[in-house]
């Protein structure tokens, strides 16, 4: 009898460990986390990749246990890559399910237009997107995972420099994504003895972009062309470039970093230029590269079960997820001012590069996460 009473009493204090309180949590022992992906529309390139990750860790996260001993609930919401569908699932997140956090969005504008929400909601967000506004200004509970576009610019502009490149044309897709760039481009183009000599803008549903290669191409003194975008169209350009025999380098942001691009645009896209993470060349790193082991690990596992090769977009979801729940380990429970804090005081290995994130600093990451790139025989490869 002792024996039995002592046996239920383990019991009973092991589901109270299971049942650490967790704010916003439908139940005890689950912790939601919502996720904002553009798995479809023009952005779905990017936001596959991030939903596949955010599955997969998810699924081997609750394999082990969860985290603290709570089981994470993923609920994961398909933007097609939409602002005024971002800001409908964000407040469906927050308001119905009563997640804890939200992964995403995808897409720069759509954060943009949710970042003032989840504020004032006191919801954490930690964002898939890239430019540097949504956390300058900072604001308490919202981070990112992506480097700032504005030390892509830089990163690109060393490379000019490097090159003799002074007099540039600046072609960007119409999207937040590439609203930001052409505004980093040229603001920060002085600093670097750079020209800004023409600015276009094209649909992200462009199937032609020949008009534009015309136009440019008249002015002779057009030394490289920046094409900042993340959406298909993107090769576009470097198709027409090519077709019309106009040879100048051609730079592309860091929103270029999935094969597929690669794929879709075929030979054009040899020898481009592009700022990126370490993940796309993950095994050429030398073996005491502080990143190689995390980015070895997580490109082996998601190409193993996706059957695809990774990407720099899936890696921000990885990234993100990640960062979430070692703050949540750390806190020893879903707090949001203990976890925030707890991201704020993190140093965390990831696919994007060593963050350091601060209450002043909610990105974590500088211009050393970048390497510039090139596609070589069809692959991306380290630019010479």
């Amino acid at each position: 009898m002792k024996n039995m009473m002592k046996k239920a009493i383990v019991a009973v204090a092991a589901v109270g460990l299971l049942a650490v309180p967790a704010l916003k949590s439908a139940q005890a022992g689950t912790i939601k986390v919502g996720a904002i992906i553009a798995e479809t529309g023009p952005a779905a390139f990017l936001g596959k990749p991030e939903a596949k990750t955010l599955q997969m860790l998810t699924d081997q996260i609750n394999a082990k246990g969860g985290v603290n001993g709570n089981k994470i609930e993923l609920i994961l919401k398909d933007s097609a890559g939409k602002k005024e569908n971002a800001v409908s699932f964000a407040k469906q997140l927050i308001e119905e399910d009563r997640v804890f956090a939200i992964l995403g969005p995808t897409r720069s504008g759509s954060t943009m237009a949710i970042k003032s929400i989840v504020e004032g909601a006191g919801t954490i967000l930690i964002s898939c997107a890239s430019t540097k506004a949504i956390v300058d200004p900072v604001a308490r509970h919202v981070f990112k995972t992506p480097q700032n576009d504005s030390l892509a610019v830089r990163m690109i502009y060393r490379e000019m420099n490097r090159k003799n490149i002074s007099k540039i044309a600046v072609v960007v897709g119409g999207t937040g994504f590439g609203k930001m760039g052409k505004k980093f481009l040229n603001e920060l183009a002085p600093e670097y003895g750079i020209t800004v000599l023409a600015n276009e803008t094209y649909s992200p549903k462009a199937t032609d972009l020949s008009a534009v290669v015309t136009k440019l191409m008249a002015n002779k003194e057009i030394q490289a062309v920046v094409n900042w975008s993340i959406v298909p169209a993107q090769t576009i350009l470097a198709k027409n470039m090519r077709q019309a025999g106009w040879d100048v380098p051609l730079f592309l942001s860091h929103g270029f970093g999935n094969i597929k691009y690669v794929e879709l645009g075929g030979p054009a896209l040899e020898g481009v230029f592009f700022p990126a993470g370490r993940l796309l060349v993950a095994d050429s790193l030398p073996a005491d590269n502080p990143q190689k082991a995390v980015l070895v690990n997580y490109k082996n596992t998601y190409e193993a079960k996706f059957n695809e090769p990774v990407s720099t977009f899936g890696g921000h979801a990885y990234d993100a997820f990640m960062i979430l729940m070692k703050a949540i380990e750390k806190a020893g429970a879903a707090d949001t001012a203990k976890v925030v804090q707890a991201i704020e005081s993190m140093t965390f290995v990831g696919t994007g590069g060593v963050f350091k994130f601060s209450p002043r600093d909610h990105s974590g990451l500088t211009i050393d996460a970048f390497d510039m790139m090139t596609v070589r025989d069809g692959k991306f490869a380290l630019a010479d």
